[in-house]
């Protein structure tokens, strides 16, 4: 967690509760500065050619992959994920801007039929501005370039804010970013409260991307309304697992632990519910056990390390009343569930199975993001389905089945933004990514997420300068006689 000393914030290395480095809390008069320096380089920017772009954009992924050993580095020591996913972090950061390279050279607008044979009418695709890109902890980079890469493609310059436990791998980009003109990517640091609130109200700021909270999503959202001003938000997620009688356990068993222990559940697709068909559960959940006490815990420097440090000690906490609260409600604890006695220090806690829960347990309803798998029985299909639909969330789903009719129902079924058959938590550049629901709503990678960045500007263009006969006087042509 960071620590804020004399308007300066320190970043706390998770593993250790070290401090690593300082950045500032920057008052919003320097982040007044910043989008004005974006707001000055944006109408170069927007009038700079697609090709140019495009180049800039490739050279961006380039520097991110030459640089990815270092980068993930930092982003390691003030994370806590294991070396190993941060280097994957670059590389899915590298594809999102190599994407968007492409994707931006032909995507200006669109010709529509024209309701007179004199016209052309035309449907322009045009920036917004400046848009400010307040941007996670659990993935800095990754979540930085499904922003800025749409964002920057369709010709928009950036007041970016990294969140506040880390920090220090987004200010790397620094020297990465000085392939475009000066102004077109602005890094700022500070808290929410002061430099993200000042990026959200600052009048010159047209749109507001953010993944985050629901809360704090709420906020911003309330702010953006009162200002007339986009929202793009990215939200909470609770996501639901099925596994159906026909899976392969030892395959679904490794599946569901990957998908709810992943960057130690600190994703906002981890899955969170997971839904077992009665007749396989009693199996399923102890070779999950069994796979679960098996993951070493440690440091992400660490080669042997599958599961790191939670970021902070108040979301190990939450974890852990999510965890008090299934048990005491009759959950039954079958691996983890405590803190590590091994490491007294950094934010660790033990990859936990929980079975037996239920939709009255806070494990099952609110957001837990720590490493938790609560596991539930169910009877026929339809119930699986009802179940995952019970959420107030509406960001991913998982099914394991080799049936395709079911797969069929289920994509169909269940309201969720992304829906893995098989396959769980990958991402496709060119596929949207984002929610139903409470998730939020918007959209990013694919062709959605350029659009999101863009506005819709129509274009009627007559060839022809003649009176049209529907205009004044509607009454009968006066000759000028009484």
């Amino acid at each position: 967690m960071p620590k804020i000393q004399n308007a300066a914030i320190s970043v706390v290395n998770p593993a250790t509760e070290q401090i690593i480095g300082q950045v500032p809390d920057m008052p919003a008069e320097q982040v007044h500065k910043a989008v004005a320096r974006a707001k000055k380089a944006w109408d170069g920017w927007r009038r700079t050619p697609a090709h140019e772009k495009a180049q800039m954009l490739r050279e961006i992924a380039r520097r991110i992959q030459d640089r990815a050993d270092d980068l993930a580095k930092v982003l390691t020591q003030e994370g806590g994920k294991p070396f190993r996913e941060n280097k994957d972090e670059m590389g899915w950061s590298a594809s999102c801007f190599e994407f968007y390279a492409e994707l931006a050279r032909g995507r200006r607008g669109r010709v529509i039929p024209s309701i007179e044979t004199s016209q052309l009418n035309l449907v322009v695709k045009e920036p917004y501005g400046v848009v400010g890109a307040i941007v996670p902890w659990n993935y800095p980079i990754l979540l930085m370039a499904w922003k800025l890469a749409p964002a920057l493609a369709a010709g928009n310059t950036i007041v970016l804010k990294p969140a506040e436990q880390t920090p220090l791998s987004t200010l790397a980009f620094e020297r990465i970013f000085d392939v475009l003109p000066p102004g077109v990517v602005e890094i700022v640091t500070g808290l929410g409260e002061t430099a993200g609130e000042a990026i959200v109200r600052h009048p010159d700021v047209a749109l507001i991307a953010f993944t985050g909270s629901l809360e704090t999503g709420k906020r911003i959202s309330r702010i953006c309304a009162d200002m007339v001003k986009k929202a793009h938000l990215e939200l909470g997620g609770k996501d639901a697992f099925v596994v159906c009688e026909d899976s392969d356990l030892d395959v679904a068993v490794k599946a569901v632990a990957w998908a709810s222990f992943l960057n130690t559940g600190q994703v906002c697709t981890s899955a969170e519910r997971v839904y077992v068909q009665k007749d396989i559960y009693k199996p399923f959940l102890e070779r999950l056990a069994d796979f679960t006490r098996s993951l070493r815990l440690g440091d992400g420097f660490d080669p042997a390390t599958d599961v790191g440090p939670m970021i902070g000690g108040v979301y190990r906490e939450k974890v852990e009343e999510h965890v008090r609260d299934a048990l005491k409600r009759g959950a039954k604890l079958l691996a983890g569930g405590k803190r590590p006695k091994d490491r007294p220090r950094g934010f660790f806690y033990e990859p936990t199975v929980l079975a037996d829960v239920d939709h009255k347990m806070t494990v099952m309803r609110d957001e837990t993001f720590g490493p938790v798998c609560p596991v539930m029985p169910y009877r026929h299909f339809d119930d699986a389905i009802k179940l995952a639909n019970d959420s107030i969330y509406g960001l991913g789903a998982n099914l394991y089945t080799h049936d395709a009719r079911k797969a069929k129902k289920f994509f169909e079924e269940v309201q969720a933004g992304t829906i893995w058959i098989n396959d769980p938590l990958t991402d496709n550049d060119a596929g949207p990514f984002g929610g139903y629901k409470a998730t939020g709503g918007s959209r990013e990678l694919g062709e959605e997420g350029l659009e999101e960045f863009q506005q819709s500007k129509h274009v009627h263009w007559d060839f022809e300068q003649k009176a049209k006969p529907w205009w004044y006087p509607y009454g009968p042509k006066s000759n000028g006689s009484k």
